[in-house]
């Protein structure tokens, strides 16, 4: 009777022992397959997010916009391999697709502005309608763009303000870059008066011209009469400076083209009006 429970345990240790080997026989060589599968996948998504990295930097992607995509590379192709790894030992993986489906498309809705900006700014980054330094007209705000963030630009205005723009609104308006090019047209309108000297003003702003060392001489300027006008004859004046030139161009030629003018006995007459008074007889 002291002998049954030995006989007993002996027969479900065995029992035990049979069942274990059974179990590693059957789950011992796919388990160990995807560890190895997830080494190797592991190793080998390391690699090519390197190599996507180097990439991106050779050809002068924004920073910004290169470690985003390879972040979100890393993260998605790690999420495939467990979801394979899984699969391999025996795991039930459509719910677990399904779930994250639904809660991607949630998410999705939920910040459906917050993706809109995202994807602007990807699409301002890889086009580079403006890039940092340029001084641009977007959504009614001017100003130099002083950072191009994934969801955001943000822009100085020339008061020193600093004003946060979405990318989603930027990359969907008209974007107006006045740095894109390397030159640029200045424009002016001059008026002289109907009595003065339509060639002598002419020869005084083209003096003024050459004496300009910041005006390009190609494209050649323009000196032309443009209008007359109910007070004055109007001189339209084109001419071409380097983009970083516009203003100092602009402000220094109005100043000189008054004070020459003065110089030369040359009016710039104020709007007027001749008003004629009739006598009514009683």
């Amino acid at each position: 009777m002291q002998e049954l429970p030995s006989e007993l345990s002996t027969e479900q240790l065995s029992a035990y022992t049979d069942h274990a080997v059974s179990m590693a026989m059957q789950f011992g060589p796919p388990l160990l397959l995807a560890i190895v599968v997830l080494v190797v996948g592991l190793w080998i998504i390391n690699r090519a997010v390197k190599i996507l990295s180097h990439t991106m930097k050779s050809r002068n992607m924004e920073p910004e916009l290169s470690g985003f995509l390879t972040s979100l590379l890393n993260l998605l192709l790690k999420a495939l391999l467990l979801i394979s790894v899984a699969g391999m030992i025996g795991i039930e993986t459509t719910s677990f697709i399904a779930i994250l489906g639904a809660a991607g498309l949630a998410i999705g809705l939920a910040l459906q502005g917050t993706l809109a900006n995202f994807a602007g700014g990807v699409l301002i980054l890889m086009f580079k309608p403006y890039k940092v330094g340029d001084f641009i007209d977007a959504q009614g705000v001017s100003g130099t763009v002083s950072s191009i963030q994934i969801f955001n630009t943000i822009i100085k205005t020339g008061d020193n303000k600093v004003i946060i723009v979405p990318n989603g609104s930027i990359s969907n308006g008209i974007i107006t870059n006045f740095s894109k090019e390397e030159t640029r047209r200045v424009d002016f309108v001059f008026g002289i008066g109907y009595d003065d000297d339509i060639a002598k003003a002419k020869d005084v702003l083209n003096r003024l011209i050459e004496d300009e060392s910041r005006i390009l001489s190609e494209p050649a300027p323009l000196v032309v009469v443009s209008e007359l006008a109910d007070s004055s004859v109007n001189f339209t004046v084109r001419t071409w400076v380097k983009a970083s030139d516009y203003w100092g161009v602009y402000f220094a030629m109005t100043e000189r083209v008054k004070l020459t003018f003065d110089q030369e006995g040359l009016s710039i007459p104020y709007p007027q009006s001749d008003v004629h008074m009739h006598q009514v007889s009683g």
